[in-house]
């Protein structure tokens, strides 16, 4: 049986990752590919997810990904993360990405946002008890709230879903 950790506060694993953009990521209108983007984006919840839950922790959704600006071929780009909502082995963690262009240094830019549900799992590949999370600030405190807005629309259009198919 694996001890309970205490609560942990969102900024004990939020992250910043950052990256150059090259043009082996480019789709055909010169343009960084938007898988790409929710490639790094995952990569930087994940890490987000481990360090809150102490181990290994798998993508189980991809709740929202909003591409608000395309990313350019020589931009940095960086992603910001951090857990918004823990359930007993399942965790929200929030991306906000943001990108430098090449040739304006300095600027940045806000060009998507992503809200991926994680597991936490033992070494057999099962659900295994996450943290708690203490929410520090009143930001910390709005985005537990949008979590769980989220997470209720998640469980009702399951829901919804599974009768229709029943009614069939």
């Amino acid at each position: 049986m694996t001890d309970i950790v205490a609560a942990r506060t969102p900024s004990y694993s939020r992250i910043e990752l950052a990256t150059l953009t090259s043009r082996a990521q480019a789709n055909l209108l010169g343009n960084i590919h938007g898988g790409e983007v929710v490639k790094l984006a995952d990569s930087t919840a994940g890490v987000v997810a481990q360090r809150h839950s102490g181990g290994p922790a798998v993508t189980a959704a991809l709740d929202e990904m909003a591409f608000l600006e395309p990313v350019r071929v020589g931009d940095i780009i960086r992603t910001y993360g951090q857990v918004n909502w823990v359930g007993t082995s399942s965790m929200e963690i929030g991306v906000r990405i943001e990108t430098e262009p090449w040739d304006a240094a300095g600027r940045t830019l806000h060009v998507g946002s992503a809200y991926f549900v994680f597991v936490a799992v033992d070494s057999a590949g099962r659900g295994r008890p996450v943290p708690a999370l203490e929410p520090e600030t009143e930001e910390d405190h709005r985005r537990l709230r949008e979590a769980q807005i989220r997470r209720a629309h998640r469980l009702a259009r399951r829901q919804e879903i599974e009768a229709g198919r029943l009614s069939r």
